[in-house]
């Protein structure tokens, strides 16, 4: 029964504010004057506060506020984080870079100092084998020039006249030889090629009796035997 007679109470309740509702509606005035102005309830602040209870949509939005903003505060901490890693990723690339630089530069140096040395060497080198070959030069002009050269068309001269010789007495060959040596021509070199295609024997006996009177004109003649050259 108390169940009962508290539902016919609020129903009864709600029926009459909604005619106090309706009432209130049809009856308030169609626009305000200055002479008469309606009048409204005057309520505490007490009351208000009393009275006032928050809504839950409010209640949810502030929650969900305040928890967007813990997760992008999470979130910017962690990005923060991830920013110092990266940055402090990419000075010790740097400076990893930068040691590498430096001994690159430290081998270049050397390689350059090596360098430097090698082509001092190889300028010592160039002007010592400049100096040689100059050397070997003026060495075969002197070589030339003492060359004693025997043309074909002459040969058969010489040989005709070598084999007068090796009949002649040893001595007087010698003498004629020496006189020839000492003209100021170049019977000298004929002296030279007259002995070299006289016999073995013959020219052995005449070099023989010029050293016994002229020791250094037979020394010359020995010499210069080494350097005849027969033309082809």
């Amino acid at each position: 029964m108390n169940k009962k007679l508290i539902i016919i109470t609020s129903i009864g309740g709600l029926v009459s504010f909604a005619a106090m509702f309706m009432f209130a509606w049809f009856t308030k005035p169609s626009a305000k004057t200055p002479d008469a102005e309606v009048a409204q309830p005057i309520v505490s602040t007490e009351d208000a506060n009393a009275t006032k209870i928050p809504e839950p949509r409010a209640f949810v939005s502030s929650a969900a506020g305040a928890i967007d903003s813990k997760i992008k505060k999470a979130m910017t901490e962690k990005q923060l984080k991830s920013l110092v890693y990266e940055v402090r990723e990419k000075i010790q690339e740097y400076d990893n870079k930068l040691e590498d630089l430096k001994l690159q530069e430290q081998k270049l140096q050397v390689t350059g100092d090596t360098l430097k040395k090698d082509i001092k060497q190889l300028d010592d080198l160039r002007i010592e084998l400049a100096s040689t070959v100059a050397s070997l030069k003026v060495e075969r002009d002197k070589l030339l020039k003492s060359r004693v050269e025997i043309a074909n068309i002459e040969k058969t001269n010489l040989v005709s006249i070598a084999a007068t010789y090796d009949k002649m007495d040893s001595a007087q060959a010698g003498k004629i030889l020496t006189n020839m040596s000492q003209a100021q021509n170049n019977s000298a070199d004929d002296a030279v090629k007259i002995l070299y295609y006289m016999s073995e024997r013959a020219k052995a006996k005449v070099l023989a009796s010029i050293a016994e009177t002229e020791p250094t004109v037979s020394a010359y003649f020995c010499q210069k035997l080494k350097q005849i050259i027969e033309g082809k």
